[in-house]
């Protein structure tokens, strides 16, 4: 399975460089040479990123000496052996010569996928990723459970006494090993790969249902990527569900989907402090529950809050002084409540286009404030030029699974995203200019990232500065929602906001849909601002571009993985990611529950605090 299309290379040609290289990089591993496995890379350019297989951690070491520093410290522990070809190997692409290889293999610990893509015989960027650990399978197929008790016995628990023994036990006489606080679709996914592993896990959430954070929202947000690229592990979505999924039918599923997956689920249950008690390597964690305190305590807490933390709300002179209603995007009730009012949103971001819409689809008087450039692209080409290649129908058709694709997505690492982004998105600038063309002669600042690159470097740079057009650019172009841009906010007035050309905007309504916060401020407030500042900023890359500080550190930050702080994890990112990346938190979990030994190679310094 390759990228690109292919040439009419003679196959047994193909398979032959594919095996000759595989045979040399599986005998140097086995011998332990860490020279000759970095012979086998190519030297001018090279990656090897890792999802804990060799280095209990998610990092990419870039270039040969890194990877040779990697392998010295790891080899004699890992025991890498049993590779082979995964699928026959497609011809290289004629346009650029790679060759792309899926592989498996195995480590003393677990089992695992690989994917390597050759250029001029050698190993150009390499994904290694752990699917399993040896004697602690997950409970499928041809392992699952009885479940029922054939045969007569007295006294007998059912099903259902024994799930309502559990779950009113936690906190009592029993304590869960992992605690997950947050339970959207990130802490959900993780907790249902955990109860597959026999890990004793207890979801959280301030919301009293599972799926209210969406359920709560206004009446006309929907999810802006498709379906192929959002199912849950194990129980992907039916077949019929529609490629955007409206907000509600999102949050039945995710409440079906904690029943379904028979999860420990405390809704109506904020956690209101926790400590970490080094002697004891656990926490303590206050819950309040059914008008009371309950005292947990696991060995490992994991923070699942979404995709940061609290709402900016920008600091405007005047502000006090505003007559009317002020909000953040996120508490924006929906349309319905403004009629009849004039609302000005200070923001031109996913959140302020919907809100603007919404607010359009009831007949209110609604002006967008643009205070910086957008990057904006048509639902429709995210489709058949982003998604479409691996997660479509068209993809699943050809043999390409979520799984496969979650992989192939993975294995591509980040410092190529911008440099391989820079086409796409001229093609996709291309394609709709016409399109571009009107937002622009409506005064609508456009980009496509500080250096082109588009909105999956955007994304995992600053998580933001992006919409995925569902409908909202139209009503832009048409002036059917007001635009203001080029000019900054001077102050708010009793009636009005008063941008930096003096011109004056009047309001009845100001949301500001100005994003949020880095995640690790939630830990600020529920653990301590010396444990968030030892964590450090979550989310980017080190890119040194806007809202994402450098120096390089090639792994979005502190995300899945250890942190500076023991039993401590940040779990977040959307639908996809919650979904990849919760199989390898969870095995790391795992792990350590079972006492294996994983230390942790290249623990991620903290170069920013919030």
């Amino acid at each position: 399975m390759s990228l690109s299309s292919t040439t009419g290379a003679a196959p047994d040609l193909v398979r032959r460089e594919a095996q000759d290289w595989l045979d040399s990089f599986a005998d140097a591993l086995s011998k332990r040479h860490a020279s000759a496995v970095v012979a086998l890379f190519d030297p001018d350019e090279c990656f090897w990123r890792d999802l804990i297989a060799f280095t209990w951690n998610i990092t990419t070491l870039d270039g040969r000496p890194a990877i040779g520093a990697m392998l010295d410290a790891t080899l004699a522990r890992v025991q890498p052996h049993q590779w082979t070809i995964d699928e026959e190997a497609a011809a290289p692409d004629e346009r650029n010569g790679i060759l792309t290889i899926w592989l498996r293999f195995e480590t003393a610990l677990g089992r695992g996928r690989a994917i390597a893509r050759l250029r001029n015989g050698r190993c150009w960027t390499l994904l290694t990723t752990m699917y399993e650990l040896k004697g602690f399978e997950e409970r499928s197929r041809h392992r699952r459970i009885m479940g029922a008790e054939h045969g007569a016995q007295r006294g007998r628990e059912t099903w259902l006494e024994k799930r309502d023994r559990r779950q009113a036990a936690w906190g009592d006489t029993e304590q869960p090993y992992c605690l997950i606080v947050g339970g959207g679709q990130g802490g959900i996914a993780l907790a249902a790969r955990l109860r597959r592993l026999d890990v004793p896990t207890l979801v959280i959430d301030k919301q009293p249902r599972p799926g209210d954070t969406w359920r709560n929202r206004y009446k006309s947000l929907c999810l802006h990527d498709p379906v192929w690229y959002d199912h849950l592990p194990y129980l992907p979505f039916p077949d019929d569900w529609p490629i955007f999924m409206p907000k509600d039918k999102l949050a039945d599923w995710l409440e079906s989907y904690v029943k379904i997956m028979d999860l420990d689920y405390w809704g109506a249950s904020p956690c209101r402090k926790a400590r970490y008690d080094d002697a004891k390597g656990e926490w303590e964690v206050e819950v309040e529950r059914d008008g009371g305190i309950v005292i947990l305590r696991p060995k490992q807490l994991v923070f699942a809050l979404g995709t940061s933390g609290y709402p900016i709300v920008p600091q405007i002179e005047g502000a006090e002084t505003f007559a009317g209603e002020q909000m953040h995007s996120s508490k924006f009730p929906g349309g319905e409540n403004c009629k009849g009012k004039r609302v000005v949103v200070i923001g031109a971001n996913n959140s302020a286009h919907d809100i603007c819409a919404d607010l359009w689809e009831y007949e209110v008087d609604v002006t967008m404030v643009q205070r910086s450039s957008t990057l904006v692209v048509r639902s429709e080409t995210m489709v058949d030029m982003v998604w479409g290649p691996i997660y479509s129908e068209t993809a699943l058709d050809a043999g390409m699974t979520t799984d496969k694709a979650d992989l192939l997505s993975a294995s591509m690492p980040y410092r190529l995203t911008p440099r391989l982004g820079v086409a796409q998105w001229q093609a996709i600038a291309e394609r709709d200019k016409d399109y571009y063309a009107r937002l622009e002669a409506a005064g609508f600042m456009l980009d496509f990232g500080e250096d082109g690159s588009g909105l999956s470097a955007k994304y995992i740079r600053r998580g933001s500065g992006y919409y995925i057009d569902v409908g909202a650019c139209d009503l832009v172009a048409n002036g059917e929602i007001k635009l203001k841009s080029k000019a900054g906010i001077a102050r708010i007035d009793r009636d009005a906001v008063v941008l930096s050309n003096g011109e004056a905007l009047p309001a009845d309504v100001i949301v500001y849909a100005t994003g949020f916060g880095s995640m690790n401020t939630w830990l600020a407030d529920l653990i301590s601002p010396e444990v968030a500042d030892r964590i450090g900023k979550c989310w980017g890359v080190g890119s040194d571009t806007a809202r994402d500080p450098g120096p390089w550190e090639g792994e979005l930050r502190n995300m899945w993985k250890p942190t500076q702080q023991p039993g401590l994890w940040i779990h977040g990112g959307n639908l996809s990611q919650s979904r990849s990346y919760s199989q390898y938190l969870a095995l790391q979990l795992k792990a350590r529950m079972e006492k294996l030994e994983t230390p942790v190679w290249n623990l991620q310094p903290v170069h920013h605090l919030r």
